[in-house]
């Protein structure tokens, strides 16, 4: 057979190696070892230095171009896995290295991790960037059924942790054992409650059941609309006794009442929030004001009768043209004040209170109190979140 079919070398990568300094740089390494074990060497502040010129890392390395062997290589260096004296390899044409194991050696380390701690000295050291638990440590842990991956998991978060503090110490393997099984403890705690929590609800969920006067959205529920569809929390518990009474009088039975709830609740709050004034100037309310379309679509999907609010305008209107008080958002008042005067109508409130006071209620025989804080101390956000005509 002819020598020139035989094959090349091949490169030999260390699985775990290449999983913890990369695969490029993994490959680089081997590479380098291989060189540094037949090309002459430099002895210089306690390395041996290896000189490498263009020609031979073209030879040795075909398949980067001039930016990859730069990258690459500074990439070994920022790991403190190399010394790297020569300049940028796109520059000089040249690689200067030695390799940052402490000694002066000329045997190859193809197969041999990078340190896993830079030495400060006094027996303490900082964490490195690279740092990985070893084998004897992989096994302690093994010993506390801790599964490796819940392990591996842990390891980037531990040594930002303690880099960012950048404190030193004599055994990072102490260290992250005690911080896996603390990590570990809470993992289990919290898998239990979640296991816990959805069982329970798994329960109710398989039980028809008829809406109550006590009913109320589930946490979850709650959170869904108000944490991730930012809805007023204030708005969300308005909505509750409308939400019973539609349903209660229906006389219907259901596993899906949160779900409902919250199909009701966004509904609302889109005819809601549309309903809203653009000005934020507060302002006296015209003589001849009326309810926008958006408020009486908005009492609709509340399943409040339309010609129950309509009564309530001249009123509503009277009296605020007397009491001389300005708002930005007259429509949100209104609304407030029709749901205060239905629920109170359908005996939902527990205290019944007068139709009008200076946050939206009086007393019979009284008269509106001018003394009262301006309306303009008042924000949007107050208005919207003002449940006064529920008390």
């Amino acid at each position: 057979m002819s020598s020139s079919l035989i094959p090349e070398r091949p490169l030999l990568v260390s699985p775990s190696l290449a999983a913890t300094i990369g695969l490029e740089e993994a490959c680089m390494l081997s590479l380098l070892s291989d060189m540094a074990a037949y090309r002459p060497l430099v002895a210089r502040d306690n390395h041996d230095w290896l000189d490498l010129d263009e020609t031979l890392i073209t030879r040795a390395m075909p398949f980067w171009s001039a930016q990859d062997i730069q990258r690459i290589s500074k990439n070994l260096r920022d790991q403190g896995i190399i010394l790297l004296a020569s300049a940028p390899f796109t520059e000089s044409g040249k690689l200067t290295i030695a390799f940052n194991d402490g000694e002066r050696t000329r045997k190859p380390i193809e197969n041999t991790r990078p340190l896993p701690i830079i030495n400060m000295g006094g027996g303490a050291n900082l964490i490195a960037p690279n740092w990985q638990p070893d084998q004897e440590l992989l096994r302690q842990v093994a010993q506390h059924n801790i599964p490796e991956d819940f392990v591996r998991q842990q390891v980037p978060e531990f040594i930002t942790y303690w880099r960012e503090r950048g404190e030193t110490s004599h055994s990072w393997g102490a260290k992250f054992l005690k911080d896996v099984l603390h990590k570990w403890r809470n993992h289990q705690t919290q898998m239990a409650r979640h296991a816990r929590e959805n069982n329970e609800e798994f329960l109710n969920r398989e039980k028809d059941i008829a809406m109550h006067m006590s009913w109320r959205p589930s946490k979850d529920a709650l959170e869904v609309l108000v944490k991730h569809a930012n809805i007023s929390y204030a708005f969300v518990e308005d909505a509750i006794p409308e939400f019973v009474l539609y349903w209660q009088e229906r006389g219907e039975v259901g596993r899906t009442w949160n779900s409902k709830f919250i199909q009701h609740v966004k509904r609302q709050w889109v005819r809601y929030s549309s309903a809203l004034e653009n000005d934020t100037e507060p302002k006296r309310i015209p003589e001849n004001w009326q309810p926008s379309n958006e408020v009486f679509d908005v009492l609709r999907l509340a399943e409040i009768k339309i010609d129950f609010a309509q009564k309530q305008v001249a009123e509503f209107v009277l009296f605020w043209r007397e009491s001389n008080q300005l708002y930005a958002s007259w429509n949100t008042k209104f609304l407030q004040h029709v749901k205060y005067h239905w629920a109170k109508q359908h005996a939902l409130t527990t205290t019944a209170q007068p139709p009008f006071t200076q946050q939206g209620n009086y007393h019979a025989g009284q008269q509106p109190n001018h003394s009262a804080s301006s309306t303009r101390d008042r924000s949007l956000v107050q208005d919207l979140t003002d449940r006064s005509w529920a008390q």
